[in-house]
C-alpha cells in the first residue's frame, strides 16, 4: 500500500496529506542516544500508533512531539512548515495536546474544573476579569464551561462531574484525563500509553472512546501502547522502535509480521 498521497483505510475512512513530518530525529542525552536518526509521518485524520519495547524510544519521541524534547538533529514539519524550536505550552498553542503514561491531573479538584483547566488556552479575557467573575469574564466561562459539558456527557462522566479526581477509580481517572485533553480542541492528540494498569473492560471503554474522538471529533492520534491487541485493533498504522531506532512502519499486519518486531518482542539478542 501506498501512503504518498493519503490512504482509504478497510473500513473505508479517508485519510488525508501529512499533518507532521519527523526527519531524521536524533536525540541525545550526554553520551546515551535515545533516538537515532527516525523519519516517519502523521497523516491527518488517522491513529498512527508508535510501539516497541521498553527502552525502545517511544515516550522520548512524543515528548520530541509536544516540544519537552528538542532533538540535536532532524527536524519537525508540521502543518506544511518547519517547526522552530519550542516549549510544550507553544506546541498546545498550535493545536497539540497529550496525556501521559502516569496519570497528571489536579487530584484535588473535581472532574468539571480537571476539564475546565484543559480551556486555557481558549480563554482571552485578561485576569482581572477573571478575578471579578464579572461581565465579559463570566460570559466567556459560560460559553466554555457548555464545551466542558458537551465532553462530559461525550465521556459518559456524568455521574462523577463534581467528584475530586484523587478519589475516583484509576480507570476514571485516565478518562478525566483524555477529557481534559480534548478541552484543548487538538488538532494533534498525542496518548502516552492510555490503556496502562486498565483491566480488560476498561480497556474496551477506552478503546471505544479513542475511536470515538477520532471519527466523531476528526482527531489525528498517535499513541504509544504496549497491549499489541489493543494497538492492532485501533492503529491504521504503526511505527516500530528498538534501542532508539525505526525497525518497521506500515499497516499492523504488516509490521506484527515483520521478523525485526518479532525478534524485538521476543528478546533475540542484538
Amino acid at each position: 500500500m501506498s501512503f504518498d498521497e493519503g490512504y482509504t483505510t478497510p473500513d473505508g475512512r479517508t485519510i488525508g496529506g501529512v499533518l507532521m513530518e519527523m526527519r531524521n530525529i536524533t536525540l541525545k542525552f550526554g553520551g546515551v542516544t535515545a533516538i537515532k536518526n527516525i523519519s516517519f509521518d502523521i497523516r491527518q485524520g488517522e491513529i498512527r500508533a508508535i510501539i516497541g519495547p521498553n527502552g525502545a524510544g517511544k515516550t522520548s519521541m512524543l515528548n520530541v512531539i509536544n516540544g519537552f524534547y528538542h532533538p540535536q538533529e532532524g527536524e519537525i514539519i508540521f502543518r506544511g512548515e518547519t517547526r522552530r524550536r519550542m516549549r510544550p505550552y507553544e506546541a498546545a498553542s498550535q493545536g497539540i495536546a497529550r496525556t501521559f503514561q502516569n496519570v497528571a491531573l489536579f487530584q484535588g479538584m473535581s472532574t468539571l474544573d480537571n476539564i475546565m483547566a484543559g480551556r486555557t488556552l481558549k480563554m482571552h479575557k485578561n485576569f482581572f476579569w477573571q478575578m471579578l467573575r464579572y461581565g465579559p469574564a463570566l460570559e466567556e466561562e459560560i460559553e466554555h464551561r457548555k464545551v466542558v459539558e458537551k465532553i462530559i456527557d461525550f465521556l459518559e462522566i456524568q455521574s462523577i462531574r463534581k467528584k475530586p479526581v484523587g478519589s475516583l477509580p484509576y480507570g476514571l481517572q485516565k478518562r478525566v484525563e483524555l477529557g481534559r485533553a480534548l478541552a484543548a480542541e487538538p488538532s494533534l492528540l498525542l496518548l502516552d500509553e492510555p490503556m496502562a494498569g486498565m483491566n480488560v473492560e476498561e480497556k474496551e471503554d477506552m478503546s471505544r472512546f479513542i475511536l470515538d474522538v477520532n471519527d466523531e471529533f476528526g482527531t489525528t492520534i498517535a499513541l504509544i501502547e504496549h497491549d499489541m491487541g489493543v494497538v492492532m485493533d485501533l492503529a491504521d498504522r504503526v511505527v516500530a522502535l528498538d534501542y532508539g531506532k525505526k525497525i518497521a512502519d506500515g499497516t499492523p499486519d504488516e509490521v506484527q509480521s515483520n521478523q525485526d518486531v518479532i525478534d524485538a518482542y521476543l528478546g533475540v539478542a542484538h
